[in-house]
């Protein structure tokens, strides 16, 4: 059964003042709106691509979306920041309407699109529980049922009768949360608002999702930038990309497709990264030989580093210079720096121009691809390089036989393939 169906869906949205200019088109407009005509000058409208200068004051925020959710799925909704994701998640709930195409739903849509939807300030927590109930359509012997379940879950029966304006945001996103998860709709649309709350709540929320998309048959619409927590809870996820749908299939191969994108990362990276005493270079995957690897793929077991190119105008006692390796995922694996060392073996820089290999360790890493980030910093100081956001990074994969082993010749289960040492004790 289809719970959720959009049909050539568009959102356009009108940059700085509203009107097209004149008398005469703001006329044309508005009748061609009473006619039940398309807007012309919506026409001319373009793309949101943030990463180029447009000509229009008008945006497609989103563009032509065409799809199909069977009820009991839990889809993910990745893409890039402005891709389209929370305002495609506002039409499916109604919060905003289409500017052409229709959708749609069949079942009751609980919504969290950010922290505090649906709340009245002035409102005590439980006093909120009742009123999301009420829009629900739920009877108040309905809400009082489930009323103990959703105080627990969100931790907060201290503060339910204090007004929600007083609450810390991740207060306000437990209960949102709890509220949304546990009253009786047949459709959970989700934000990355969960993001909001600390580690054990957001797996807790994960938990929950799975359990009523998989145990009750609810739908789920989940936005995140975490591909690990996309992955764990659902099926199937669709890709945008400046308000179009690029993809729409498995979620491990719609992460794969978006991180292929969105990482357009080979074995080397060259530019100049400049910040006070300290410029890097370039960046490049390379064997035992200190050769490039530019196929950019290697085996668990294979000599293979990552080579910086810096220059130092000083010499600093506190730089710290290293890599922070990151999974398919996004997750960071682990960092590392030429401090990390004893101390006897620590290496020594000098002014001018520098190179460093790091190596990465044989026999850790499964099958799978990998982001590499340069790391500067002055320890306990401040960040040279972040390796968060900064746009020096390589990509390497891992491919084909992990070890020595005769038994294990291919991708293993879980993140890390460590081949360890066994010995028999007797006696």
């Amino acid at each position: 059964m289809v719970s959720i169906k959009a049909e050539n869906l568009s959102k356009a949205y009108q940059l700085g003042e509203f009107g097209t200019g004149t008398i005469s088109r703001d006329l044309e407009r508005w009748f061609s709106r009473v006619r039940g005509k398309e807007d012309p000058f919506l026409k001319i409208g373009e793309t949101n691509d943030r990463t180029i200068k447009g000509k229009s004051n008008i945006v497609w925020s989103l563009k032509d979306i065409d799809f199909e959710i069977s009820q009991g799925d839990a889809v993910g909704i990745i893409g890039r920041n402005g891709a389209g994701k929370s305002t495609l998640l506002k039409v499916l709930s109604r919060v905003t309407s289409p500017t052409t195409g229709f959708i749609k739903v069949k079942g009751r849509i609980a919504s969290l699109l950010e922290v505090g939807t649906g709340f009245h300030p002035e409102l005590t927590g439980r006093e909120n529980i009742f009123l999301n109930g009420a829009i629900l359509g739920m009877r108040k012997r309905e809400i009082a049922s489930k009323f103990d379940e959703i105080v627990d879950f969100a931790g907060v029966e201290r503060y339910i009768d204090t007004p929600v304006k007083r609450y810390s945001s991740g207060m306000y996103v437990r209960l949102a949360f709890a509220v949304a998860a546990h009253l009786d709709s047949e459709i959970l649309v989700v934000d990355e608002v969960l993001a909001v709350g600390d580690a054990d709540f957001q797996q807790k929320c994960l938990g929950k999702m799975g359990e009523v998309s998989k145990g009750e048959g609810r739908t789920i619409l989940f936005v995140s930038h975490n591909m690990n927590s996309i992955s764990t809870l659902c099926r199937t996820a669709i890709l945008l990309s400046n308000g179009k749908v690029q993809g729409m299939g498995t979620s491990d191969a719609i992460i794969s497709q978006y991180l292929s994108s969105e990482l357009a990362i080979n074995f080397l990276w060259q530019g100049n990264i400049r910040n006070s005493f300290f410029t890097l270079t370039q960046m490049a995957l390379v064997n035992g030989s200190l050769k490039p690897i530019e196929t950019g793929t290697v085996k668990n077991n294979d000599r293979a580093g990552i080579m910086l190119d810096f220059e130092l105008t000083e010499l600093n006692k506190s730089l710290c210079v290293g890599i922070a390796v990151f999974s398919s995922s996004e997750d960071l694996l682990f960092w590392s720096y030429q401090t990390d060392m004893p101390q006897e073996n620590w290496v020594e820089f000098e002014t001018g121009k520098n190179k460093l290999v790091i190596w990465l360790p044989e026999r850790v890493l499964n099958e799978g691809e990998y982001t590499v980030k340069a790391m500067v910093s002055l320890h306990f100081i401040s960040w040279l390089i972040d390796p968060v956001p900064t746009a020096a990074a390589i990509r390497f994969s891992i491919r084909g036989g992990l070890s020595d082993s005769i038994i294990w010749n291919d991708k293993r289960p879980g993140i890390l393939a460590p081949v360890l040492n066994y010995q028999k004790i007797n006696g």
